[in-house]
């Protein structure tokens, strides 16, 4: 059973919330997280025995290129040596005495489970032999849906939108603690997720599917409860993106966004999440690249704002836990100061981690300069220094290091997570529209169905194209599918072809990708196809906004992900193997009229 909150419990969530936000009540993760007398002195006399250099490395979490930490491949040891002058994640750690290594699929990183085990074990090696014996926090960006650094045979899950449509928090912490419980094996001990961003803008072009949803105390239910089960897993979770990246129509990727919101909106719509995360005991929480004039007015980014870090994190919602930028090779965070001073500003901002500098060297030399200047004291490098370590201590890195084979093989990929994601999965499929019923398919009719549309990138280790696995899906469902990819902007020949594989079919499903007014091509796709007669069923594969620019379909539903998993669920929603519970996480504008709501949070059918 879904333990939605009734409307009831999220107003009285949302209540405390503010409560607490207003009072600056002490959080509880800042109780939790006292480390004892022992831990303490071991800490005090690891950071005795740490040159400068090694306490400001310690600071930094850095990519690098490479299957392995000390045999990459050609092509990686000259990436390596063209970014950072050295050939290997050994050599990195060496050299800059590092705290943490992020793992990225485009730097060869995450092949698969045994490698990344092996690679894992050689960084810690590494930070172990050289220098003062620390291990390392080795992260990615396990979000899941449209961003998972590690593909199949790990489980893979739909990602934020998906589970803010199934709205359980059971369903989150079990799919949270899944995907921990693999990471671990795996040597990855920290994990930048969950998204606790409320996103309300459509247009947002960097969050969307990523978010849980529109509303602050559901998102910050289903923020908590992955928090909870990251952490059950022994990996620390991390919130992102403080104070709240949700209402941007910017990708900071590129520039700075600006979010208008006022002190009033910024605590009743962007701040619950994050102070649930908190309530629940985060281990680490992301800064975002983004302008909030109304918690600072400097026109410093979040990340390097004292105001927003130390001001409203640390002192107004409590929180003494590792704070982690972003990552410092965005666009958001270079435009008004040089990659030296970035590290620099963030630290005297109350970050602690600093997130893949551009150039590493440039950003240790700029934090080294500004202790020898005395702009940064090595006292204040000391409290960023024992957060770090402690978080270490907490997830136990200095007594297991290092995993097995053997470990990865018992919990990565087992065919009860794979059934639980499957599962979960089913519960988010939203139904908006049903004409005539024209859903689910009936088990003697329906013998050819046309599977067309856009097939964006997934994942490695996936099992093909969107339209590829869900012919295949429904195929395997007795529902026998022709799979054809007309791309997020079909040409007219695209579009003939696609009307002349329709003839004779029983049923079209047509895949839309993040359709607005400007996606012309994808709109005449679906008219043509809807022109023929033969009955059309829509699925929006990321965002749920498309139908509000479609013309009308047999039927249509919202999946919020086109990974495997995702085109699994929708194919058994329509050949009615499992009801579409899902219920909107946001909600659906009129194209003609965006202030009005076309389908409203909540908004779902069922069968």
């Amino acid at each position: 059973m879904h333990d939605r909150p009734s409307r009831r419990t999220v107003l009285a969530t949302a209540a405390a919330i503010s409560a607490a936000l207003a009072t600056g009540i002490p959080s509880a993760a800042a109780r939790a997280d006292a480390l004892g007398a022992a831990d303490r002195r071991r800490i005090r006399a690891l950071i005795g025995r740490m040159s400068i250099e090694e306490k400001v490395g310690q600071l930094f979490v850095m990519r690098v290129y490479g299957s392995s930490a000390t045999d990459p491949a050609p092509d990686d040891v000259a990436a390596n040596q063209s970014q950072m002058g050295v050939s290997n994640a050994d050599e990195l750690i060496a050299r800059y005495h590092l705290g943490g290594i992020i793992y990225f699929g485009w730097a060869h990183n995450t092949q698969n489970p045994h490698q990344i085990a092996d690679l894992s074990n050689g960084i810690q090696r590494a930070g172990l032999t050289h220098g003062t014996p620390i291990p390392l926090l080795i992260s990615t960006d396990q979000e899941q849906g449209a961003v998972a650094r590690v593909g199949a045979p790990a489980t893979l899950f739909a990602g934020g939108m998906a589970l803010g449509a199934d709205g359980s928090t059971a369903d989150a912490r079990t799919a949270a603690r899944i995907i921990g419980t693999e990471l671990a094996a795996m040597g990855i001990n920290q994990n930048y997720s969950p998204v606790s961003d409320v996103n309300i803008n459509p247009a947002n072009p960097v969050i969307g599917v990523r978010s849980f949803g529109a509303d602050p105390a559901a998102v910050a239910a289903l923020a908590a409860a992955q928090v909870r089960g990251y952490q059950s897993a022994g990996i620390a979770a991390t919130a992102k993106h403080f104070p709240g990246h949700g209402d941007t129509g910017t990708d900071s990727h590129y520039a700075l966004p600006v979010i208008t919101h006022t002190l009033e909106q910024w605590q009743s719509i962007d701040a619950p999440p994050f102070q649930a995360a908190v309530a629940a005991g985060i281990d680490s929480i992301m800064t975002a690249h983004i302008l909030v004039p109304a918690l600072d007015g400097s026109g410093d980014p979040a990340t390097l704002s004292h105001p927003i870090l130390t001001g409203v994190l640390r002192e107004r919602l409590g929180y003494d836990g590792v704070v982690v930028t972003d990552s410092l090779d965005m666009a958001g965070v270079r435009e008004k100061y040089g990659d030296d001073r970035v590290p620099v500003l963030a630290l005297k901002a109350g970050a602690d981690q600093l997130l893949n500098p551009p150039l590493l060297d440039v950003a240790f030399r700029g934090v080294l300069d500004a202790v020898a200047s005395g702009e940064l004291t090595e006292e204040r490098i000391d409290v960023s220094l024992t957060r770090i370590l402690a978080l270490k201590l907490r997830k136990g890195l200095f007594r297991r290091p290092f995993v097995t084979h053997e470990g990865v093989d018992r919990v990565v990929g087992t065919p009860s997570h794979l059934a639980a994601a499957d599962r979960i999965t089913d519960h988010g499929i939203t139904l908006l529209a049903n004409d005539a019923r024209s859903l689910p398919f009936p088990r003697r009719s329906h013998r050819q169905v046309l599977v067309v549309g856009a097939d964006p990138a997934a994942p490695s280790g996936t099992g093909g194209p969107p339209t590829a696995v869900l012919a295949a899906a429904l195929t395997e469902l007795g529902h026998p599918a022709r799979a054809l990819s007309t791309g997020t902007a079909p040409s007219p020949a695209l579009i003939a072809q696609a009307v002349a594989a329709a003839g004779g079919m029983d049923a079209v499903v047509v895949g839309t990708y993040n359709v607005t007014a400007a996606t012309t091509e994808q709109i005449a796709l679906v008219r043509a196809l809807v022109a023929t007669g033969v009955p059309v069923i829509q699925v929006a594969i990321r965002n749920p906004y498309d139908i509000a620019f479609l013309p009308p379909t047999a039927a249509s539903l919202a999946a919020y992900g086109w990974t495997d998993v995702s085109m699994r669920a929708v194919a058994r929603a329509i050949a009615g193997r499992a009801r579409p519970t899902g219920r909107l996480p946001v909600a659906v504008p009129r194209a003609d009229d965006p202030a009005t709501p076309l389908y409203p949070i909540g908004y779902g059918l069922g069968y």
